[in-house]
């Protein structure tokens, strides 16, 4: 059985690999449009919500410099310096926090991100343990990228960080970076890539999944929750997110994919669980590791409550079933290469 046929086993509920943990992510600290932020209202239960993270056994932390809107660009970093700031440092110790860089059209060469990762390491206190090309150039801008990657590979081997991770890639685009780092003596820790129960592209996401499996490289699955969308119980479709951009894609996801949230409901409360944890597990199943966002202590506990318990082989293939009922998918990242 090659690799891409072991994860279309596993995809197909036939197959059960050691289940991967739950990191979380940071997006929505900061950004206004789609997620309503308002610093006075947010703030506050925000450190909570990290603190109640911690509490619950969740140590990866994903961020971004660019995550912010407007002048509130770097937001998301500015916090989580301030939350870990207040951390014992033994408890600091125990994180993995990893960021984004962003090869905006003015970051090129080699010293592209010295700039960039500077002000990341201030906003984050010096909490920075991974660093990730936020998405690939190789679709616009080929020349930009070769150089960009010379100098996070850099970072590492001059000891400014330890890790390196890659966002928004395909297997193709992978398997030759992965390459080009180990040629300079750097190895990949992660890839970050849309992974959900309603993501769009089963082919590349299991191709990616098992090129990553078989090159030792962790696969991180964000917007595992599709943005909200498969935690809705089937009957509740009519309580909407504020913000346009969510409610529009509410509106259009929510009626595709009724049978797929019925099943998931019916599941969760079969393990006396939520559809939060029951679509996260799914994504465990997979051999990815999610990375949902949170804003609330509630939701944090409701994320690490996924931990205590996994799918079944019979789960995974209703699941698999009804999602590919779903006549709607979450949108691609326009930034996705293949």
């Amino acid at each position: 059985m090659t690799q891409l046929d072991e994860m279309k086993a596993i995809m197909a509920g036939s197959s059960v690999a050691p289940l991967n943990g739950i990191g979380f992510g940071t997006w929505a600290w900061g950004n206004k449009a789609v997620w309503g932020y308002d610093p006075e209202r947010d703030d506050g239960r925000l450190r909570d919500t990290f603190r109640q993270a911690l509490s619950s056994g969740l140590n990866l932390v994903d961020t971004a410099d660019s995550y912010g809107t407007g002048r509130l660009t770097g937001r998301s970093e500015e916090l989580l310096g301030e939350f870990m700031a207040e951390l014992p440092a033994l408890r600091r110790s125990q994180l993995t926090v990893a960021t984004k860089l962003a090869p905006f059209p003015w970051r090129w060469g080699r010293r592209g991100f010295d700039a960039a990762f500077e002000a990341s390491r201030k906003r984050l206190k010096g909490q920075l343990q991974r660093v990730q090309l936020h998405w690939s150039t190789a679709r616009y801008a080929p020349w930009q990228e070769a150089g960009l990657l010379d100098g996070l590979a850099e970072l590492v081997l001059f000891g400014r960080v330890s890790e390196l991770g890659l966002s928004n890639l395909g297997p193709q685009r992978l398997a030759l970076i992965h390459n080009r780092l180990l040629e300079r003596g750097v190895s990949l820790r992660s890839v970050q890539v849309q992974c959900s129960l309603l993501a769009p592209g089963d082919d590349q996401l299991l191709e990616l999944i098992a090129v990553s499996r078989d090159r030792d490289v962790e696969v991180l699955a964000y917007s595992p929750l599709a943005f909200g969308v498969l935690g809705c119980p089937p009957g509740a479709e009519q309580t909407l997110p504020a913000t346009w951009l969510r409610r529009r894609l509410f509106r259009r996801l929510l009626p595709a994919s009724f049978e797929l949230r019925r099943v998931m409901h019916a599941i969760a409360i079969e393990h006396g669980a939520t559809m939060v944890q029951v679509a996260l597990n799914w994504c465990r199943a997979m051999g990815t590791t999610p990375i949902p966002g949170l804003r609330t202590p509630n939701q944090a506990r409701d994320v690490a409550g996924a931990l205590q318990w996994s799918l079944s082989t019979q789960e995974c293939q209703r699941l698999d079933a009804a999602r590919c009922s779903c006549s709607e998918r979450m949108p691609a990242n326009p930034f996705q290469s293949r």
